[in-house]
């Protein structure tokens, strides 16, 4: 407590950024997970296509000026063309199987399988890149894979085709994640609006087949999620300019307790004991995988070697 007369001590300008990153983190979770509630909302009436179309249509309108400010040169000099093709087809797969499981599944069942994707990120690496990996790392991959068994629970009963789709979609997000490290170099906005085209593209595709006529009001809604995720984007990419990614990342684990509200509150579902158990040990697995790897890249301590 101060003493009366005195001023507090100002922030300084580091502390100050970090807590704004936070603050970014967390809203860019918040806007992510109503963006996800508000889909599955409305594809109890609308094909997934249909959405996408719809959706993809307004992120390219709010993102136009950044495209435009970027110019045809950053799109025709990306690295690597082929693995940008491949990102985008992977990206195309992962928000299709996300927005289908979803349609079926408790939104905190489908967010808890997408959260496993930094685990299989960490074996992939491993396997595909070649990426030094420890026993620790190992451990906690092996674990956090034990959290998705639970959480599947796969018996003949249980094994349902959407939960399939969900693990099938994270998978393929952890590929993404994978593709985007390699290609890394590529300017943002090349990599955001390539996923969106391609999203444009499947819906303009796929959308007349299974096309509803739609009032006002939803097609508003359909449109609001392209706003709402470029939105969701730009605060959970300036929350990782402002503060270490140690200090925020963590918090896009909030994204569990987003959906589990909104599931319960919007959709009245009531989380399985299995799902819990199995979203803990996932999350936690994660957490541990994400400072064991900040900690190795900084230095503090040595990466063991494999054995000869």
């Amino acid at each position: 407590m101060t003493s009366p007369g005195s001023a507090a001590a100002p922030l300084s300008s580091s502390r100050r950024d970090a807590l704004i990153g936070i603050g970014l983190m967390l809203l860019g979770c918040l806007l992510y997970s109503a963006n996800d509630a508000l889909g599955k909302w409305l594809l109890v009436t609308y094909s997934v296509w249909q959405m996408l179309l719809i959706r993809s249509v307004a992120a390219l309108i709010l993102m136009a000026p950044f495209i435009w400010h970027a110019g045809w040169a950053a799109f025709r000099d990306a690295p690597r063309p082929g693995l940008q093709i491949l990102r985008i087809v992977l990206s195309s797969v992962e928000v299709v199987m996300f927005f289908v499981a979803v349609t079926h599944l408790p939104l905190a069942d489908t967010v808890i399988f997408y959260l496993a994707g930094p685990i299989y990120v960490t074996a992939l690496s491993a396997l595909l890149l070649g990426e030094k990996v420890g026993w620790r790392r190992w451990s906690a991959v092996l674990v956090g894979f034990v959290g998705v068994v639970i959480a599947l629970r796969p018996s003949p009963a249980t094994l349902t085709w959407p939960a399939l789709i969900a693990l099938t979609g994270s998978i393929s997000f952890a590929f993404l994640m994978i593709t985007t490290r390699v290609v890394r170099g590529t300017p943002d906005i090349v990599l955001a609006s390539g996923q969106i085209i391609a999203t444009f593209v499947l819906g303009i595709v796929a959308a007349p087949f299974a096309w509803k006529p739609a009032p006002v009001g939803d097609t508003l809604q359909m449109a609001l999620l392209g706003v709402v995720a470029v939105t969701a984007l730009l605060c959970v990419n300036r929350s990782l300019k402002l503060a270490p990614a140690s200090v925020v990342v963590p918090y896009q684990y909030t994204l569990l307790v987003w959906a589990t509200v909104f599931g319960y509150f919007v959709f009245g579902d009531v989380p399985t004991p299995h799902v819990i158990i199995g979203g803990i040990i996932i999350v936690a697995a994660g957490l541990f995988i994400f400072f064991r790897e900040q900690r190795v890249a900084s230095g503090n301590e040595p990466v063991t070697p494999p054995p000869t």
